[in-house]
């Protein structure tokens, strides 16, 4: 609290009767009181006043400077409230980097933690939602990286069949070969908007990741515009061999917020954007 949020602090504002603060009674500096507008009389009481005053300021200070230099021990001073701490939690950025290390160009070695978990589930749906599932090579490589070595097997068979399908490529416009067509860039992005843990243990997580994606092509003639959508996807996580690993998944659209209306930028605008933004590594 401030000091003019104290009654009466700052009232100098002069009645009817020229006086200050409704006292009735006038301020007149005499010649011959050195500056003091009350008479040499009333001189002790007018440095005790002072005195209050400054030692008021000094512990407002001092209580101030206390309460910011708190920083984020509310956390560890409150833990008995488990309901603060689950409001928060899921969202106050900890200011620490998720990992040191990367395994095919993500992210890798993930605290055992639950928030080690929720950033495992915002890099690893980052990259398994990326241009780079569309590429065998690529595709093969972030499988491996992602998935726990007994469902990758499983996965890659499945996740090859899917990706080079003609029909499916076909229907969002890109090449045979999963490329984009000359003139024209393709965009296939995932942004995390927030995790949650649902379930921890030392062997197993479930993490709910809620994120919109772009995707589709930019460029001149593109017959599958760039359009944005919302998802929350459940990732199974399991620890293996020092880090989190994808277990399993399910998908469901939502939850989708109220679309502003703006207008649409053109494909150049769009293509720039893509090429010059790159994505981020995400921890919480």
């Amino acid at each position: 609290m401030s000091l003019g949020d104290e009654p009466g602090y700052g009232d100098t504002s002069r009645d009817d009767e020229g006086g200050y603060g409704g006292s009735g009674q006038t301020r007149t500096r005499l010649p011959d009181r050195g500056g003091d507008p009350y008479g040499g009389a009333r001189r002790g009481r007018s440095s005790s006043r002072s005195l209050v005053t400054v030692v008021g300021v000094v512990v407002l200070l001092i209580a101030a400077i206390a309460f910011a230099n708190r920083g984020g021990d509310d956390d560890s001073s409150s833990g008995s409230d488990s309901t603060n701490k689950t409001k928060t939690s899921a969202t106050a950025p900890s200011g620490e980097r998720p990992v040191d290390s990367k395994v095919a160009g993500i992210p890798s070695g993930f605290a055992h933690s639950e928030q080690g978990a929720g950033s495992a589930a915002a890099n690893y749906g980052v990259a398994l939602g990326s241009t780079g599932m569309f590429a065998t090579d690529q595709r093969h490589a972030l499988v491996n990286a992602v998935y726990a070595p007994e469902v990758a097997a499983a996965r890659q068979s499945d996740l090859d069949k899917a990706y080079s399908s003609e029909g499916f490529l076909t229907n969002i416009g890109l090449n045979k070969d999963g490329s984009a067509p000359n003139g024209q860039t393709f965009v296939s992005r995932i942004i995390p908007v927030g995790t949650k843990v649902t379930s921890f243990s030392a062997t197993n997580s479930t993490v709910e990741l809620w994120y919109t994606s772009l995707f589709g092509l930019s460029g001149e003639g593109s017959t599958n515009p760039v359009s944005e959508s919302w998802f929350t996807t459940t990732y199974q996580l399991k620890w293996i061999n020092g880090d989190w690993k994808v277990a399993d998944f399910t998908q469901k659209d939502g939850p989708v917020p109220v679309g502003r209306d703006q207008k649409a930028s053109t494909a150049d605008d769009m293509t720039k954007a893509v090429e010059e933004y790159g994505g981020f590594t995400y921890a919480r």
